[in-house]
């Protein structure tokens, strides 16, 4: 398939537009804050579709729409999780961290939050925690960047080894440009078409197969048990426990927890709570919808379903480009496009807010000015963009795996510790310490040795926060109690919350 002018026309009016926001950002940006956190300044609008937009990626679009497409309504679960856990992260981790990193000495980074929180004068906490960030976020990137590559290999026609770069260029370019404030005011327009291309592409799917009713019966017709919730027993406790524990994930994911801590004030949480909220169950309703009503259109149109059939991730962009006129279809791939870039800057600039705060700044200029942070800042995205291309060369990677092992290496080294940290005073450095080890240690483990080697099905994510938990609360038990000073802020934090009603 090639893509025709209107295609053209759409993507490019797309892709311009969204580098002029990152050349407007970049006017705004007059320090290292500006450059990582947008000087703590996103209202309640922003707050929330920038925080949707940067969780979402083109697992939205793709991974879970060819999820829905094989399995069937029994792969729902993973929203159920995902809603569930993004409510919880909103309501109970949101705001507290926005007060927490306020105390901690403005910290900008989750590793600088750590670092000050327990006053770790060693800074194992910051190079750990940062080490994390940069493991698992190079995977993370890798996941948009192939994304980005099939989008491009589909609609354009151009070899995989060319859609790599094409489809990371743009997001590079305004990230490089803007920083902060440039991925999140073009998250903002991203979650906006995301959001309307996710909305009209399955109601025409299903009016397309006929209505509501005839769609479901032909799928039942099809393959009855992709209208069971649980594959007829095969899905199992394991299955729905390892797909609802995509939800424990969210606190623990560097890329939302930023937006949470760029926020203008801690008044501005509720309201972009419910914004968040409603943009995030829309969308993931309409990803669903489109890969499970696909089966019903691909029944009636069996002469359109090449693509699809090679690689089921395909399922929207097939739909988009049969369904709709050209220039529709060009504003509904732009919104794979849109959950691509959007997440895809987010971790760029966390990977480069890491090596520059708390490796560059941290440990080898504690005297470097807010220029040359920023320049370095912006050496340091190049940098990690190039290493997540060099992982997304095979043209095999699938995005829905490769964002579950990075979700689940965050989930369980970062998530219990955010929690702890934010609720728990007796919580102590070595108590994180050995929680992050022991959640990302597990993580790998479990995937290499118990999934990969004895086919075991539990999802990472379970035994790597269990572990996780335990041992910060074994060590810290074990340990001296926190100082004073800590205990005092600890304290002093709680206080806050509780005015305003946390």
């Amino acid at each position: 398939m090639t893509a025709g002018q209107p295609l053209l026309i759409t993507f490019g009016i797309y892709l311009v537009a969204m580098i002029l926001i990152g050349v407007w950002a970049w006017r705004s940006t007059r320090s290292f804050d500006d450059y990582i956190l947008g000087g703590r300044s996103l209202g309640s609008v922003v707050t929330a579709l920038s925080a949707g937009a940067s969780d979402m990626s083109g697992w939205l679009l793709m991974g879970l729409p060819g999820a829905l497409y094989v399995g069937g309504v029994s792969e729902a679960w993973i929203a159920l999780g995902l809603i569930a856990g993004a409510w919880c992260n909103w309501k109970f981790v949101a705001g507290p961290l926005r007060v927490y990193t306020e105390r901690t000495r403005n910290a900008l980074t989750l590793p600088d939050y750590f670092t000050h929180r327990f006053e770790d004068r060693q800074k194992l906490l910051r190079v750990f925690s940062a080490v994390v960030i940069l493991v698992f976020f190079a995977v993370y990137c890798a996941s948009g960047i192939v994304a980005g590559a099939r989008l491009f290999e589909s609609v354009f026609g151009v070899p995989y080894a060319q859609a790599l770069w094409w489809g990371a260029a743009a997001t590079i370019l305004y990230t490089l440009i803007g920083g902060f404030l440039a991925v999140s005011w073009t998250d903002t327009v991203q979650a906006s078409l995301m959001i309307f291309a996710l909305v009209l592409t399955p109601i025409m799917v299903v009016l397309g197969s006929g209505g509501l009713g005839p769609s479901l019966a032909l799928i039942e017709q099809i393959d009855p048990a992709k209208l069971d919730w649980f594959k007829g027993g095969a899905l199992g406790v394991v299955g729905i426990v390892s797909l609802l524990a995509w939800g424990l994930g969210y606190f623990g994911q560097p890329h939302v927890l930023a937006r949470f801590m760029a926020a203008d004030s801690l008044t501005t949480i509720p309201k972009a709570r419910r914004i968040g909220m409603t943009w995030m169950v829309l969308c993931l309703f309409g990803a669903m919808a489109v890969g499970f009503f696909g089966n019903a259109y691909f029944a009636e149109h069996p002469d359109q379903v090449g693509p699809v059939a090679a690689n089921s991730e395909r399922v929207f962009i097939q739909l988009a480009t049969v369904l709709f006129n050209p220039w529709v279809a060009g504003v509904l791939l732009s919104a794979i496009l849109a959950a691509i870039m959007s997440t895809l800057s987010c971790q760029l600039l966390v990977c480069s807010s890491a090596l520059t705060e708390d490796f560059y700044k941290g440990f080898l200029r504690p005297g470097a000015g807010q220029r040359e942070l920023v320049w370095f800042g912006r050496a340091m995205v190049l940098c990690v963009a190039l290493l997540a291309i060099w992982i997304a060369r095979d043209p095999d990677s699938k995005v829905l795996g490769l964002v579950s092992y990075a979700w689940a290496g965050f989930g369980a080294a970062f998530g219990p510790v955010v929690l702890c940290s934010l609720f728990w005073g007796r919580m102590t450095r070595n108590g994180a310490l050995a929680g992050m080890i022991a959640g990302a240690a597990t993580v790998i483990l479990w995937k290499e040795i118990a999934v990969k080697q004895y086919g075991n099905g539990l999802y990472e994510m379970v035994p790597g926060v269990i572990a996780a938990t335990i041992a910060i609360v074994l060590v810290s038990r074990l340990g001296k109690p926190p100082s004073d000073a800590v205990q005092f802020r600890h304290k002093g934090v709680q206080e806050t919350l509780k005015v305003h009603g946390y």
